[in-house]
């Protein structure tokens, strides 16, 4: 499997669960690399930012950035490996997230067997940004699916991000939570346009403040959770940005 590097190894590590239905709960991340999307915001851009690629990115515009070398944020790894070391942090929940997770279906699927052949009660979230429909086998496997489909503000057309088989499919999965990040009114139009469209449950929706810093965070938070209560949304602030701040790996 591709996986993401930190430092000298994968990135798998474990926190807290930072956003979504289970935020706080003690999980373990895993990150692959490889994704089909290419966000101009993306805050993790090593998984998919390679030199040659012709996509723009916000940091662009940083002093000294530049595209990834793929050969020096990605690693290998054999999914019996990866499983050893998630299970070395003796924690029942793992997150696998990206990257899109399920561009490496099998790969996850023989991970997650392995860990559940020891720990049957084991939990699985995937983080994908739901333009994929997972096979049959992945959904039975999996306890439950974070999706983040991308709005216009990703700087791609609506033909690559929103993909409304997908869509339909997690919509009937009771597994599925819905998750977005509002940064202003234009962001709520365009979400709540999707979720009627999509017939996006209200309920297992849960809207977010953008924000890399607890300031940044404050400044939308208040009316934010005021449009949740009156609208039938979920709100869910970003609790490893108020605890940890934009770091990666913790």
């Amino acid at each position: 499997m591709k996986l993401a590097r930190l430092g000298d190894g994968p990135e798998i590590f474990h926190t807290l669960q930072g956003e979504g239905a289970s935020v706080g709960m003690p999980a373990v991340f895993i990150r692959a690399s490889r994704c089909n999307l290419h966000c101009s915001w993306c805050d993790t851009d090593h998984t998919w930012n390679f030199e040659g690629t012709p996509w723009p990115h916000v940091k662009d515009a940083t002093p000294g950035y530049r595209k990834h070398h793929k050969a020096d944020v990605t690693i290998e790894m054999d999914p019996i490996d990866a499983a050893q070391r998630i299970m070395a942090f003796d924690c029942p929940r793992t997150i696998i997230t990206g990257g899109e997770p399920l561009l490496q279906e099998q790969a996850f699927l023989e991970m997650i067997g392995h860990i559940r052949k020891e720990h049957p009660e084991h939990q699985f979230e995937i983080e994908t940004n739901a333009t994929r429909v997972p096979s049959p086998a992945l959904h039975e496997a999996v306890n439950q699916f974070n999706l983040s489909p991308k709005l216009s503000n990703a700087g791609m057309p609506t033909s690559l991000r929103i993909h409304p088989a997908a869509l339909e499919f997690f919509v009937n999965s009771p597994k599925s939570w819905f998750k977005f990040v509002v940064a202003g009114p234009a962001d709520l139009v365009e979400i709540k346009h999707l979720a009627t469209l999509h017939r996006l449950p209200r309920e297992r929706t849960l809207l977010m403040p953008e924000g890399s810093t607890c300031e940044e965070l404050d400044r939308s938070a208040s009316w934010l959770a005021e449009i949740c209560r009156d609208e039938g949304f979920r709100f869910c602030d970003r609790l490893h940005i108020r605890l940890w701040g934009n770091r990666r790996g913790v």
